[in-house]
């Protein structure tokens, strides 16, 4: 019985089961067309009403990605043809789904082959959205010159400061915008039962305590770091990242943190910064707004099936 390699794929920040869908009739449409190798692609869908749980096990949202590796992934795979070695297992994803893909390959390194991580939000908090959450006196709203943090830019134009960005959050209340939803998967559980808030919503001061709980559990350079004594053969080469030099929330910065640690540990990571592109059109190749699909599925196949050859829309074996 002939079985297929298996992509995880999620959606970043707002996206849904809707948006999954039509990424997944995209993607089928695509390798009926050749363009793609034959996979199986899992759509995940990681929306609550919280924002994004980020297949993250956290206090306040759940164990999501214990569920995901013990429990839903060993049931498609009895009920479907997918082959369940952990080398046709891969990971993809962009903005927060990048983030998840980081975190599940560098968490789960037994059960994943790869991660190809897509402009993922940061991976180091040296640099989280430009502002060191470590640094004594940090502050989510303005750099240590006083001058504002900027949050969104089109190329060298910024469009939205930090603080801008939160205070249109705060309309939403506690539930749904992206740095609540940081803090229900981020924080420790405050008294009242709801995340602890990683910095104060009127002055932007960063709480010392609460960036430390962020650092020990879900730094993702850190965790890989400290993780790599028992880990690293298991990561070694698996951690693949594309990103534009011009990011719109400026998400190269930590991208860089993140090679630079994982470089240092030897993990033969493979970054790419692509010349001038933004956090959305980073999938474009040319006219085709998704071609960066076929690169990541052609990476994917050639682990998963390193003894076949794609030749047009036939794979036929090497010799």
């Amino acid at each position: 019985m002939q079985v297929y390699p298996t992509v995880y794929w999620t959606s970043g920040f707002t996206g849904n089961m809707e948006y999954d869908l039509q990424t997944g009739l995209r993607l089928r449409k695509r390798m009926d067309e050749g363009k793609m190798p034959p996979m199986v692609w899992v759509m995940l869908d990681q929306s609550i009403p919280q924002g994004m749980h980020e297949f993250a096990d956290s206090v306040n949202n759940g164990p999501w990605g214990s569920a995901l590796t013990t429990e839903f992934i060993p049931q498609l795979e009895k009920r479907y043809r997918l082959d369940a070695r952990p080398s046709a297992r891969f990971l993809t994803g962009k903005s927060s789904g990048g983030w998840t893909t980081l975190q599940l390959e560098i968490n789960y390194p037994q059960v994943f082959g790869g991660a190809w991580s897509i402009s993922p939000d940061p991976s180091d908090f040296h640099d989280f959205i430009g502002v060191d959450l470590y640094a004594p006196n940090a502050n989510i709203y303005q750099k240590p010159d006083g001058t504002p943090v900027p949050f969104w830019r089109h190329h060298d134009k910024v469009i939205v400061t930090m603080e801008q960005f939160v205070r249109l959050e705060d309309v939403q209340g506690t539930y749904g915008g992206q740095f609540a939803s940081f803090e229900w998967v981020f924080s420790p559980k405050g008294p009242s039962g709801s995340p602890e808030p990683m910095f104060d919503r009127a002055t932007g001061a960063v709480y010392p305590e609460v960036a430390q709980y962020w650092h020990d559990h879900y730094d993702l350079a850190y965790l890989a770091e400290k993780n790599w004594p028992q880990r690293g053969s298991m990561l070694k080469g698996r951690i693949h990242l594309y990103i534009g030099t011009a990011d719109s929330i400026y998400l190269d910065g930590p991208a860089h943190l993140l090679e630079a640690r994982l470089k240092k540990l030897g993990a033969d990571p493979h970054f790419t910064y692509v010349p001038d592109k933004t956090h959305f059109d980073i999938y474009g190749i040319g006219n085709d707004s998704d071609g960066l699909f076929d690169v990541l599925a052609a990476e994917m196949y050639a682990v998963a099936r390193p003894h076949e050859v794609r030749k047009g829309h036939l794979i036929t074996q090497a010799k």
